[in-house]
């Protein structure tokens, strides 16, 4: 008769490399987050655009495509990559301290004022960071189990939405953001460089120049 601990381990699905069933990884957890804005609005405490977010989107990246007309086929390659835009929706506070942070971005980017634009993107531009927790708070440290590093963010839309008698709901602000480069930064006690994308790889050798791609 099994052990109920072996009855927890075969609850999930069945290995074929002879090791037997090993239980299910625990997941990251989608509310268990802090985003870090650095720089953003000139400042160099953004903690309360941190207090008040709601929620963010992950980095999204996509490959343009090459196609390549052969004999009986057609063959594809990676082109340019492009990074999608952020979105984040924060809770708009009663002393405006995040209309506040915002409007200071949005002025470096442009003086709607003297309708006076910025130099150059290092004027202007900021660092998000995105970090997934393991749920330690207060005298527990917690434990950052992923980090997003989103360089040279600009707000590429700011809507500070609608007021409405008839709901219960607080008061937001949505931002888009766009970045230049994101990499998946290293875990405290990673060895690598970074922990995802980002990780250096093993460039193939110069002398292969065939773009088939045939495998192993």
């Amino acid at each position: 008769m099994a052990i109920a601990s072996q009855s927890l381990r075969n609850m999930t699905v069945a290995s074929d490399n002879g090791g037997g069933n090993q239980g299910l990884l625990m997941p990251k957890l989608q509310y268990r987050f802090r985003v870090n804005f650095l720089n953003i609005g000139g400042s160099t405490d953004g903690l309360a655009l941190t207090k008040q977010v709601v929620d963010i989107t992950r980095p999204q990246v996509s490959f343009g495509e090459i196609t390549i007309p052969v004999y009986n086929s057609t063959l594809y390659l990676a082109g340019r990559h492009e990074w999608q835009a952020l979105t984040v929706n924060i809770r708009d506070d009663a002393q405006g301290e995040v209309a506040r942070l915002v409007g200071a971005q949005l002025q470096r980017q442009l003086d709607f004022v003297e309708q006076s634009s910025a130099a150059t993107g290092q004027d202007y531009k900021f660092q998000t960071n995105i970090q997934i927790l393991d749920g330690g708070n207060g005298t527990v440290t917690p434990i950052v189990l992923e980090s997003w590093e989103c360089y040279g963010c600009f707000i590429q839309q700011a809507n500070y939405n609608n007021l409405n008698y008839g709901t219960n709901e607080v008061v937001q602000i949505a931002l888009t953001i766009r970045f230049d480069n994101a990499v998946q930064a290293a875990t405290p006690g990673a060895t690598d460089v970074a922990t995802g994308l980002g990780v250096a790889v093993q460039r193939a050798s110069t002398s292969n120049t065939n773009i088939t791609g045939l495998g192993s």
